[in-house]
């Protein structure tokens, strides 16, 4: 059985669990329910996991320039301390400082969505038709017609089988 964690300000049991990944640096406090609300925790608006961890704190590291926002005036500090940028500008300004907190919080820095199950097979397919279509179009351009004229039959197959898919739902 797991063995039951204590609060990191007052010894108590602790029931809130946080984590927080920082330059590649796993940053965990646990907390019992007293202390949670006390620390705003129960209140995510007023919550700064960087303001609790007290016994590591975020400070900017060696090398580090102290840029600022050109549209809202926010410090790299200001970010490093709340872990919150103020404005889509920061992004920019910032971006140095936020791949590598994306990346570690993610499979990537690129937001790709959500693509439920069902719609899956229509995308692929969709792709599959513009890859003919190019591919027409770059034959068409090499004047490799007789290639041309089978990604051309391609595509009316495609079309055709696609239309029945259609019709019979």
């Amino acid at each position: 059985m797991a063995e039951n964690l204590k609060c990191s300000i007052c010894d108590k049991e602790a029931t809130v669990h946080l984590t927080q990944i920082v330059n590649n640096k796993i940053h965990k406090v646990d907390l019992c329910e007293s202390c949670a609300q006390k620390k705003g925790v129960t209140d995510p608006e007023g919550f700064s996991l960087a303001d609790l961890m007290s016994k590591t704190p975020l400070t900017p590291t060696a090398g580090d320039s102290q840029a600022a926002c050109s549209s809202c005036g926010q410090s790299s500090a200001d970010f490093r301390r709340t872990g919150r940028l103020g404005c889509a500008v920061c992004y920019g300004v910032f971006k140095d400082l936020v791949i590598p907190v994306l990346d570690d919080m993610h499979a990537g820095t690129t937001h790709k969505g959500k693509v439920p199950y069902v719609a899956l097979s229509r995308q692929s397919s969709q792709q599959q038709l513009i890859d003919l279509q190019q591919a027409l179009s770059r034959a068409i351009a090499d004047e490799a017609y007789e290639e041309a004229a089978k990604f051309r039959d391609q595509i009316k197959v495609f079309k055709q089988a696609e239309a029945v898919e259609v019709s019979s739902k």
